[in-house]
């Protein structure tokens, strides 16, 4: 019977890739099962050296390149360039996230590779599309961020910030990998692949629509307010007698039960200045002065308790020491070198459940030239 980790078993993915976006689509189309070809240049994918945490090792690049193999090319190069496409011509998928038109300058666009492979996909990511004013600008997960919106509704009152991660690389990665499926199950109904390109912007861009409704239709966006919920209220940090917790209230239901269950006064409820959410958001400070005096009269652990049993939804403000002890997170291992490093597991853990390997650079480029050359042999050369 077939598991999570073995539904793309057969699937050939040759992948130029980099950094973030288009590693982190690697990464979940490895680990559902698919052969990841990394080709790097020589030096290999910079974020190699992005940093030095993970036992003297990227942290980036070891969470990022789990179950591929890596093989070091220079596509200008005739015998290399023909490597690779020999490679492509038994691939299933190319992935990759290098400069728009790259590939095509060198007579590798999906139109040219679907002569010699006709059931190829191609995924491209660009930081703005291959049209458009911005088509040509450098993309970077920060100056997306920027870009898009992201920072402005981000951080608190007094100056916009970054989300602490690479949201923009990540969001894409995932878009791309669910439309490198889709592609996947359109093949399989006419045998043929397709083109797919994939802007980080866009991506964005979408992810967006919340706040560009606001400014769309309200003429304002969303406020920062720093870990409070710009659109729901009350969601949030509060204070109780030692120490901070969040609530989340999603509906006036659940506003009902907090002023029922836990600030004891279920005539809050009817307050016209809090009957609906647009309400509690207008009459935010005054709500806020409520809940505090109310939430102020407990210990955190006391109030935590009560908030669970009354069901409404709360959580610790926790630092990522606390999440590195937090009892629900599930971890597995990653091998690097001579190094075993800790991961968080992914999500929907497939072949490396346990055991994530990473390649060192141009670790099977050997194996991988010695397959293909011989491909070449066969064919006369032609490539």
């Amino acid at each position: 019977m077939l598991a999570l980790g073995q539904e793309l078993e057969g699937i050939t993915v040759v992948s130029l890739e980099q950094a973030v976006a288009a590693p982190y689509c690697g990464l979940l189309l490895a680990d559902a099962g698919a052969r990841v070809i990394k080709v790097e240049r020589e030096g290999g994918d910079f974020s190699r050296t992005y940093d030095h945490a993970a036992n003297g090792e990227s942290a980036y690049f070891i969470w990022l390149n789990g179950g591929k193999e890596s093989i070091v090319l220079d596509i200008d190069k005739p015998e290399d360039a023909a490597l690779l496409r020999q490679m492509l011509e038994k691939a299933d998928v190319l992935l990759q996230n290098l400069a728009p038109g790259s590939l095509e300058k060198r007579g590798l666009s999906g139109e040219v590779l679907r002569r010699t492979n006709p059931a190829l996909i191609t995924l491209e990511i660009t930081g703005y599309g291959r049209t458009g004013p911005y088509a040509n600008m450098k993309a970077y997960d920060l100056l997306v961020q920027a870009e898009s919106g992201l920072c402005s509704i981000t951080g608190g009152p007094e100056e916009p910030s970054r989300v602490g991660i690479s949201i923009c690389d990540i969001a894409t990665g995932l878009t791309a990998f669910s439309a490198i499926l889709r592609a996947l199950l359109l093949r399989g109904r006419t045998g043929t692949g397709v083109d797919i390109s994939i802007s980080m912007f866009d991506v964005l861009a979408d992810w967006m629509n919340v706040p560009l409704a606001f400014q769309r239709y309200l003429h304002r966006a969303p406020s920062r307010l720093g870990v409070a919920h710009a659109t729901l209220a009350p969601y949030g940090v509060y204070r109780a007698a030692d120490g901070d917790v969040l609530i989340a209230v999603q509906s006036n239901r659940e506003w009902v039960l907090l002023c029922e269950r836990i600030l004891d006064m279920p005539e809050l409820a009817s307050d016209p200045r809090f009957l609906t959410n647009m309400n509690r958001v207008e009459n935010r400070d005054a709500m806020n002065i409520i809940l505090n005096a109310v939430f102020e009269t407990h210990t955190r652990e006391e109030l935590m308790a009560r908030l669970r049993k009354g069901r409404i939804a709360c959580a610790s403000l926790n630092s990522v020491a606390d999440l590195l002890h937090h009892p629900h997170l599930q971890t597995s291992a990653a091998a690097f070198a001579d190094s075993t490093i800790e991961l968080a597991r992914l999500p929907v853990s497939g072949r490396m459940r346990e055991l994530r390997k990473v390649p060192t650079l141009d670790q099977d480029g050997p194996a991988i030239r010695r397959e293909f050359a011989a491909s070449i042999r066969m064919t006369g050369g032609q490539a």
